[in-house]
Formats: C-alpha cells, structure tokens, sequence
C-alpha cells in the first residue's frame, strides 16, 4: 500500500517517477495496454530474469514475486486515477513537487521494510537484492544505480519510437541518484530490529 501510493503520487504529479516505474508508463503510452497490464508484464518480465540471476528456476520465488505485482499493478493505476480526480494538478508546482519527493520517499520507505521483511518482493525490488547481494557486497547505493540500467535503456528505446518521454522529470533524477541512498537511511532508521537477509538466507527464503 505504501509503495503503490508513492508510486501513484510521482504519476499523477507527472514530475517523475522512479526509473523502472518511468519505463513502464513510456511502454504504455508506446502500445495498446493499459497501465495496470504494462506494469504486470514488466513485473513478469523482471521475474524471469531473477531466476536466471541466481541460476535457480525456482517456481515459488517466481509466484511470490507474482504475488506481489498483481495486487501491487492494479492499486497504481486505482490510486493514480483517485489523485488525479482530486485535482492534484490543479495545485502549484512547488506543492507538486513537495509531493512527487514525498512519493519517491514513500517508494524507499516501503522497499526498505518489505526487502528487509524478505517475505514477498517486487521482481524489481527481488533484482536490486540480488545485485546488491550476491554481486555488490551489500552496497544499497551502487545496486540501485546499476538496477536501474535495464529501465533507462527501455526509455531511450521508446522515445527514439514515439520521440517522447513521459513520466520523466525531476524527480526521476532524484531517485536515479539517491534511491539507493534513501532505502539505506530507512534501512537504519525504520523498523530497525527488522534485519537484511544476506544472498544466501535471501534465497532460501524465498524457496
């Protein structure tokens, strides 16, 4: 709930979301799904790829992550439609941009509980552990800069299509840089009994 409202605060705002969110609205405005199907495609998509990263088909990790994007795709495009209709864009652009920060920091806040909680994850969220992990030694900062790759180059690859980018803006630079940042400051400071599991607890798990 609280990653899905962040996520719809940085939508709504249209002032940028965070990067694999950003990816995910330029593929919707590029084909003929909607919203809550992008993002569920991306999910799966992302999903997959994790089993190749841990070298493991692991079905239950698969459906956990599943298990989590359903529910979580619906809820964005739900919320993001309800902030809308109360006229978020109505307001006065520093308000909106006070709200699209405080968006991108609901988004780190949840990260950081559900990935220490270790129970169910975003396939997205489920790659920025693996990285940090298994190949990063456990640097939150470095993993979501290179997690992010993968979304930045879907973007470039829809604008240099529909020569448009949506859902960019400042805030996506502000989570392309400090995200990582952020979901280690909550990592210390939120739910601090809560622990990181390390790689290999991590894929036990979640099998």
């Amino acid at each position: 709930m609280i990653n899905a409202t962040g996520h719809s605060l940085t939508i709504a705002t249209n002032l940028g979301s965070a990067v694999w969110t950003a990816s995910a609205v330029n593929l919707y405005h590029l084909w003929p799904l909607s919203l809550r199907l992008t993002l569920f495609l991306c999910g799966v998509f992302v999903a997959i790829a994790n089993m190749g990263l841990v070298r493991e088909l692991s079905w239950s990790r698969f459906l956990s992550n599943l298990l989590f994007i359903t529910p979580f795709s619906y809820l964005i495009q739900l919320f993001t439609q309800i902030v809308i209709h109360l006229g978020i864009n109505q307001l006065q652009l520093p308000l909106r941009i006070i709200i699209d920060i405080l968006g991108i920091l609901c988004v780190a806040l949840a990260t950081s509980i559900y990935q220490r909680a270790n129970i169910v994850l975003h396939p997205n969220d489920d790659f920025m552990q693996i990285l940090r992990y298994r190949f990063l030694n456990g640097n939150a900062t470095i993993a979501q800069m290179v997690h992010y790759i993968p979304p930045v180059l879907i973007m470039v690859g829809t604008f240099f299509i529909s020569r448009r980018l949506f859902a960019v803006n400042i805030g996506t630079l502000i989570c392309l840089f400090f995200q990582g940042t952020f979901i280690g400051f909550f990592d210390r400071h939120a739910f601090t009994r809560l622990k990181h599991y390390g790689i290999t607890n991590l894929a036990t798990v979640n099998t």
